[in-house]
């Protein structure tokens, strides 16, 4: 692992306890704030928030093993190395900030930030699959 891609994976396994500190606060929650547990819809985007969230970042773990053995330019490179964790926090926040009022009955206009963080996760995603199918066909005929 080079020490780029070393040096977001450690910005991002300090991140992830945020997830866990955020998996308690709806915890406590759920058990002592009435008003919490009587909005679905809060419950729900909260919920999605957190999942979404964690379940990014340990992609952006799982893509920084890959990143640099993708055939990209180091400016790509740093597109896919940023790109992931960046969504997942994108996406959380536009989860949590959406419906932050306990009375809220829809979305507010942070809801949005969920397809922006979609649009970069699909980027990066992308960048680096190419970049992966690039490598292989070029080791292949390296060989021939």
């Amino acid at each position: 692992m080079s020490p780029q891609s070393r040096l977001v994976a450690g910005i991002v396994l300090i991140i992830v306890p945020t997830v866990e500190i955020g998996g308690a606060s709806i915890l406590s929650l759920l058990i002592a704030d009435p008003a919490y547990a009587q909005n679905d819809l809060r419950q729900d985007l909260w919920r999605a928030g957190h999942a979404h969230g964690g379940v990014w970042l340990v992609l952006s773990l799982v893509a920084l093993r890959y990143v640099d053995e993708a055939t990209l330019s180091e400016g790509m490179r740093w597109v896919v190395r940023v790109a992931f964790p960046v969504a997942a926090v994108l996406m959380a926040l536009g989860f949590f900030m959406s419906v932050l009022s306990p009375e809220a009955t829809e979305p507010n206009a942070m809801i949005y930030l969920t397809y922006v963080a979609g649009l970069l996760l699909a980027v990066g995603l992308l960048v680096l699959g190419v970049g992966l199918i690039r490598g292989r066909r070029r080791t292949a005929s390296e060989l021939a």
